[in-house]
């Protein structure tokens, strides 16, 4: 089930109070008893990957984070930390990790998972998605505009580094995960 990529389009700056940014370039796709929110980005899965799993950049991609405090900068199965989201601090563990995929658990609660999926035959780009419980659906739009901050952050520092100027390509449909 596909579901329309606009509901309503307030916004307070911080979090979308209707669905999502106007002209959003993320799906929601259900899974099973998840929603997978995606988004395309410019990126090799390596480096998506990497930037996703790096808790010193949440605060800078993730609109209900505000902090992170994690002896590990990178995440990997057991990792442990707390984040500060609206003005208190949680605690979290990563429950399972791999190159491109971890979950966690925030407040001892089962929370998103998160993943990059691969474009065969296109090593410079990838699928990001977020995935969502169906009971946290309201959710939806938060990580919908995480996904195209995180998309500006990845894209233009890769930009930065290849030296190119910003820029991405259209959205596919085959994702080879």
């Amino acid at each position: 089930m596909t579901f329309p990529p606009r509901l309503g389009c307030e916004s307070d700056g911080r979090f979308d109070l209707g669905a999502c940014d106007v002209g959003s370039p993320s799906t929601v796709v259900r899974e099973g008893a998840t929603l997978a929110v995606g988004r395309d980005v410019a990126v090799a899965p390596a480096v998506a990957a990497e930037r996703l799993r790096d808790t010193r950049a949440w605060p800078d991609w993730g609109p209900a984070i505000d902090a992170v405090e994690s002896d590990d900068r990178y995440v990997t199965r057991g990792t442990t930390g707390r984040v500060r989201v609206a003005g208190g601090w949680v605690p979290f563990r990563v429950t399972a990790c791999n190159d491109r995929r971890w979950d966690w658990r925030v407040a001892g609660t089962p929370a998103t998972g998160h993943r990059v999926d691969r474009y065969a035959g296109e090593p410079d780009r990838s699928r990001v998605v977020v995935e969502v419980p169906l009971v946290a659906a309201w959710y939806v739009p938060v990580c919908r505009r995480a996904l195209d901050r995180f998309a500006a952050l990845v894209e233009e520092r890769g930009s930065e580094e290849s030296g190119e100027g910003s820029g991405g390509r259209a959205a596919g449909t085959d994702v080879d995960g």
